[in-house]
């Protein structure tokens, strides 16, 4: 007789939350740091850096958690794959705070190489931690910047739907978290001019508030002042609701219904799990 796996509780959960996302921006921002302030590197390191952090993470948290790591992730599934809506806040939380104290370390550890580059801690380098319109240089204003993010995170969750239907083609061999980072260095690559790809509310608010509170006095505008932080929270929410439900609509609907599996049997099928459970 073959013996169920435990499951988790929402404190396990919310453990792997935190620490799949922690593991995320750790990569993440250590990267743009290596690169804006230490001069190592160029944009193909940190999109490919971003991409493994994304895969990284999710091995991390996918059996506890099913590693949303993003919370345009989290509300994306409860609103089309029955994730419980009372667990959207708790895991947002997490994932925020994994962010948030990422950001510190990163923060921390960089902090001789920020300031010879940036002595007082301006624009030119509050990208390490936050993303800004047209990356701080180009001529992209902030409706540009809101556009791009609706329409980024609506690729994201689109294909990350279709990665992790077991009713479609998902990996097999436990190959999803890698696809999935490969599909985040994909979107840096293609669709990080506008507004830095943050593409997940957590990545971008939690560095962006740790920035804040170290030393960044502008942590929360843009280049020309206007109050961005907004920019890259609620377009994600939107785009991310918009690509989940596109999927749905031209290709989830169409597939064959899949029985649920059990937590840890395939870990990206997560969302199938909380439908059963609540």
């Amino acid at each position: 007789m073959t013996a169920r796996l435990k499951v988790p509780g929402l404190a396990g959960e919310l453990a792997a939350e935190f620490a799949g996302t922690l593991i995320l921006i750790l990569f993440g921002c250590g990267v743009v740091a290596q690169v804006v302030a230490g001069g190592i590197g160029d944009h193909d390191s940190i999109a490919w850096a971003w991409g493994l952090g994304v895969t990284l993470g999710v091995y991390v948290a996918a059996r506890l958690s099913g590693a949303h790591l993003n919370p345009a992730v989290t509300v994306a599934l409860a609103v089309f794959k029955g994730f419980s809506w009372r667990k959207v806040a708790p895991y947002a939380l997490a994932q925020l705070l994994g962010a948030f104290v990422a950001a510190l370390l990163v923060r921390w550890n960089y902090t001789e190489v920020l300031h010879a580059a940036d002595p007082g801690l301006t624009i030119k380098t509050q990208g390490v931690f936050s993303t800004l319109p047209g990356n701080g240089s180009l001529p992209v204003g902030e409706w540009g910047a809101f556009r791009d993010q609706i329409i980024g995170t609506a690729i994201l969750l689109f294909v990350i739907l279709a990665l992790t239907d077991v009713a479609n083609n998902p990996p097999a061999a436990n190959l999803g978290p890698f696809v999935v980072g490969l599909l985040v260095v994909a979107i840096g690559m293609a669709w990080g001019t506008d507004a830095g790809y943050a593409i997940n509310p957590a990545r971008d608010f939690g560095p962006r508030l740790a920035s804040f509170l170290t030393g960044y006095e502008g942590a929360f505008r843009d280049q020309t002042g206007y109050l961005y932080f907004w920019i890259p929270i609620v377009g994600p929410i939107i785009g991310g609701v918009a690509g989940a439900g596109l999927y749905q609509y031209l290709i989830g609907r169409f597939l064959p219904s899949a029985e649920p599996q059990d937590v840890g049997e395939v870990p990206a099928a997560r969302d199938s799990v909380e439908a059963n459970r609540g």
